[in-house]
């Protein structure tokens, strides 16, 4: 999966200051309020949240945060209402971008995404522009720490996962989109560590980036959209790898 950016993301994590843990923290809060809304604070009932739960142990959440991002979801303290809104554009050379956003201000946001887009070499689109590039799918990243290749192979067949890709410091593993958390279980359940496991938007070609001002300002563009709190994930087919 050349130019696959998720390995890349997961290095950051660990790599991540006490500020960005924070802001990460906020973000997943965020989401969690959504979810207890739609859906109930009864994990065992709400399957979106037991996913929501999962993933912010996988993004080092400790459980004491989770618990009271569940109780102040649960009592409605937060009396922000959040809206999900997804903003597409390009990047520098044509880079296609995907941004999903929960914000309770539109036009805050939209215009916080003009200015990001604008600033650094690219243009935010309408719905569509980009989005017919990708394709929504599940992937799990499992830390490899010294698999078995053949077992791990029978492994992820049994899960009913897609695919597979393992390289010396980690393993990707394809599902479909709806039975990301089915699998992620099916595996932790056979000793695997997960490090993240979510659906999301894959795009079926890359750009490569040569020029050194278009890459500076790919990285700026990616990183004051990360760095917005109303953004919960950015999703771009640049080939980081190149």
């Amino acid at each position: 999966m050349a130019g696959h950016s998720k390995w890349n993301n997961i290095k950051r994590k660990k790599e991540a200051t006490d500020s960005a843990r924070a802001k990460i923290f906020t973000k997943i809060g965020r989401e969690f309020m959504v979810c207890v809304k739609e859906g109930g604070a009864d994990p065992n009932s709400n399957t979106k949240l037991r996913e929501l739960i999962a993933k912010a142990k996988s993004n080092n959440v400790p459980n004491d945060n989770i618990e009271r991002m569940l109780k102040k979801a649960a009592g409605g303290d937060d009396k922000a209402s959040y809206e999900a809104n997804i903003y597409e554009g390009y990047g520098p050379s044509g880079v296609a971008v995907i941004v999903e956003a929960l914000t309770d201000n539109k036009n805050r946001t939209a215009g916080d995404m003009r200015h990001y887009f604008d600033k650094y070499g690219g243009n935010l689109g309408n719905t569509g522009c980009v989005s017919f590039m990708f394709t929504r799918k599940g992937i799990i990243i499992i830390e490899n720490t010294g698999l078995d290749e053949d077992k791990f192979i029978d492994d992820v067949t049994d899960s009913g996962a897609l695919d597979y890709t393992i390289d010396d410091e980690y393993a990707e593993v394809e599902t479909e989109p709806n039975d990301v958390n089915a699998v992620r279980e099916s595996l932790e359940g056979k000793g695997y560590k997960i490090l993240s496991a979510e659906a999301e938007m894959l795009p079926a070609t890359y750009v490569a980036l040569t020029d050194e001002e278009a890459i500076k300002k790919m990285n700026l563009l990616l990183e004051h959209l990360e760095d917005n709190d109303d953004v919960q994930r950015v999703y771009h087919n640049w080939d980081e790898e190149v």
